[in-house]
């Protein structure tokens, strides 16, 4: 009952760069370890690695969705998108501001 209330310690988020995350994708293709040995063998969550290939795959065009271009530009997009709502909202305010002053 004690270790219930008890949470496992997360591990600090790392990131990887693109040519690791090709190796890794690549031993995972290979087809002679599955994708939880790999992630095993190199201290990776299996989450992180399936996630690695099915990007992958998206960006070869082997399955449907977005690829690693798409989702930067995107990402790009909202937050450009996010700052000029917020440049609405401040220049809202000046000029409600302002409207009372004239009066």
């Amino acid at each position: 009952m004690e270790s219930m209330g008890k949470k496992k310690p997360r591990r600090p988020r790392r990131s990887f760069t693109p040519v690791f995350k090709a190796e890794i994708v690549g031993l995972c293709r290979r087809g002679d370890r599955s994708v939880g040995q790999v992630a095993r063998d190199f201290e990776l969550t299996e989450t992180a690695v399936r996630d690695w290939v099915k990007q992958a795959e998206v960006d070869a065009g082997e399955r449907n969705g977005l690829t690693s271009s798409e989702r930067e530009e995107l990402a790009a997009l909202r937050r450009e998108n996010r700052r000029l709502r917020e440049d609405v909202d401040v220049l809202k305010r000046a000029t409600a501001f302002f409207a009372k002053e004239t009066r």
